[in-house]
């Protein structure tokens, strides 16, 4: 068995994919949370670093002596074991190639062969979760990993797909073959039937899962609107607006006790909704007019939003300390945001993480 050194802190996560170039000449591939949001890892093209979230600390930085490009870095909790993918226009490792980083040793301690490039990778402690383009296949967390499930999804490109790292929980949930459907999977009861949730008419472009494994949000290609449904009882409990037009949507997190969700997308905004009191978040001014008008204007909006710099990718969590969000965005530029109840925010800080070294 592996030997994991580290404390769990469950969650999920979402990132972004710069593809084979960053678009800002900062050497960023790939930018993406831990299970917590407490930390988030940077794939660069000669390596990668990993950063605390909040306060902002460079933790680790890892560059190849003879360089080599990361185009997908998973991290599991605050451990020493990191999954690596090679990407960029010198990858360090094959594309189709899942390394397992062991950062006491400095070096690859596990790597799984696929006959197509993978699209992302999810860890938890007893499981590593490989996306490729038209499957999802799961091995067991060991020195030699054990291929024990293959699930068939709808085309993927995006690797989308969350798992549920709870101890307690797990669920793993992935595009369905059908357009716009979610597929839940028990990977500790895999002899129960898949639930299947039909969320877009669409194909999907962003799911996430709260902290327990209870809640799952979606967004499809179009980007107006974001889901949330009960992961047990399949049934819709939330329907939340970002906006009239069309967007696509980069990141979804849920905070801890899964009372807010806050959005990013490329409109460079991050939306925060309140789950725990609808009431909260704002209707249109027209809303009171019930059924005469079309749905859009008895749609929930976002009660707090903050403004990021246009043209980046970003993704978004909630800081651990309360009524606050970190942005992170594909210009190596950081954010964070403050908010009251109701809704009115200031930002509180900005910073460019990439120009940082380990003694800031």
């Amino acid at each position: 068995v592996v030997h994991i050194v580290g404390v769990e802190f469950p969650s999920s996560s979402q990132t972004m994919n710069l593809g084979s170039a960053s678009p800002h000449g900062n050497s960023m591939l790939y930018c993406g949370w831990n299970q917590d949001q407490g930390c988030f890892a940077c794939g660069m093209e000669n390596g990668f670093r990993v950063y605390n979230t909040d306060p902002l600390k460079e933790k680790e930085r890892q560059d190849f002596e003879d360089g080599g490009g990361i185009g997908h870095i998973e991290m599991l909790f605050r451990c020493n074991y990191l999954a690596l993918v090679g990407g960029g226009r010198n990858p360090k490792y094959p594309p189709n190639k899942v390394m397992i980083w062991d950062d006491l040793k400095k070096k690859c301690v596990i790597d799984l062969d696929f006959t197509s490039d993978v699209k992302a990778v999810k860890l938890r402690r007893d499981r590593i979760v490989v996306v490729l383009i038209n499957t999802i296949r799961v091995f067991t967390f060991t020195q030699n990993p054990q291929q024990l499930h293959v699930f068939e999804t709808a085309s993927n490109p995006r690797g989308l797909c969350v798992m549920c790292p709870n101890s307690n929980n797990a669920l793993l949930a992935f595009p369905g073959r059908q357009v716009g459907h979610v597929q839940i999977v028990d990977l500790a009861n895999t002899d129960k039937p898949p639930a299947s949730i039909a969320a877009h008419e669409t194909n999907l472009s962003c799911i996430s899962m709260n902290l327990q494994g209870t809640r799952l949000a979606t967004a499809s290609e179009r980007g107006t609107l974001i889901r949330v449904f009960d992961t047990t009882t399949c049934a819709l409990l939330h329907e939340l607006r970002r906006g009239a037009g069309t967007a696509r949507i980069y990141c979804i997190t849920f905070n801890h006790d899964s009372t807010l969700l806050c959005v990013s997308s490329d409109h460079a905004t991050i939306h925060v909704f309140s789950l725990e009191d609808p009431k909260r978040n704002k209707t249109h001014s027209l809303s009171k007019a019930g059924s005469v008008l079309p749905k859009y204007f008895s749609s929930k909006f976002s009660f707090s939003r903050f403004p990021v710099h246009g043209g980046c990718q970003c993704v978004c969590a909630f800081s651990q300390e309360k009524n606050a969000v970190i942005a992170i965005c594909s210009d190596g530029s950081y954010y964070k945001f403050k908010f009251n109840s109701k809704g009115d925010c200031t930002r509180d800080q900005y910073k460019h993480f990439l120009e940082m070294t380990d003694g800031d």
